[in-house]
C-alpha cells in the first residue's frame, strides 16, 4: 500500500470536515435549552411574551453562527483543495 501526499491531504480534509460538522451539535443543544427556558418564562409571565421572544430569538441567532461557521469550514475542506496538485 503506497500512500501519496495527495491521498494524505484528501484524507485529512475529510476528517477535518467531519470534525467541523460536529460544531453543529452545540448550537442545537443551546437553542433547545433557550427555547425551553423561554417557554417556561412565558408560562410564568404571559405579559412579557414579546420581550422574552425577541431576546430568545436574538440569542438563538447568535448561537447559530457557530454551527454555520462549522458547516462553512466543512464545505471548504471538502470542495476547495488548494494543496492538491
Amino acid at each position: 500500500m503506497n500512500i501519496t501526499g495527495t491521498d494524505l491531504i484528501l484524507a485529512c480534509s475529510a476528517i477535518g470536515a467531519g470534525l467541523a460538522v460536529i460544531a453543529g451539535i452545540g448550537p442545537g443543544i443551546g437553542q433547545g435549552i433557550a427555547a425551553g427556558y423561554a417557554a417556561n418564562a412565558v408560562g410564568r409571565n404571559p405579559g412579557a411574551k414579546g420581550d422574552i421572544m425577541s431576546t430568545m430569538l436574538l440569542g438563538q441567532a447568535v448561537a447559530e453562527t457557530t454551527g454555520l461557521y462549522g458547516l462553512l469550514v466543512a464545505m471548504l475542506l471538502m470542495f476547495v483543495k488548494p494543496l492538491v496538485p
